[in-house]
């Protein structure tokens, strides 16, 4: 793992728990589909498989995204933030990025000073 993917992995600056933040955009019109972490295994593995795996912390344990649904996202890019402790990964989504259905887990907006549902769920 080291060898392979050494330099990438001495940068990143991961935090007490071992992980990081990964952004997730869509490559083609830059929305933001949502927010992750990762360990070194999951970025490893992202970076194996060309598909987002992620290190879930309520259940402990690795993940690729739509591993259960099918929603998969394939990596098109890979950046590191200027501080390197946030990566940002510009993927080709599969359907919905959000486990509730909607493209972008970020669905709900201010208006008004009330939240709003901005979008409709995603059909397959």
């Amino acid at each position: 793992m080291k060898r392979r993917y050494g330099e990438i992995l001495s940068v990143l600056r991961f935090d007490s728990r071992g992980l990081i933040p990964a952004v997730v955009q869509d490559y083609k019109n830059g929305q933001v589909l949502m927010v992750a972490y990762m360990n070194k295994k999951a970025l490893v593995k992202t970076l194996d498989t060309g598909k987002a795996h992620y290190w879930s912390r309520s259940r402990k344990k690795l993940w690729m995204k739509g591993e259960t649904s099918g929603h998969i996202q394939r990596v098109k890019e890979i950046a590191i933030d200027c501080d390197s402790d946030s990566i940002l990964l510009k993927v080709d989504q599969r359907v919905a990025a959000c486990h509730e259905g909607y493209r972008s887990c970020f669905f709900r907006k201010l208006k008004g000073g009330k939240l709003v549902i901005s979008e409709r769920k995603v059909k397959e």
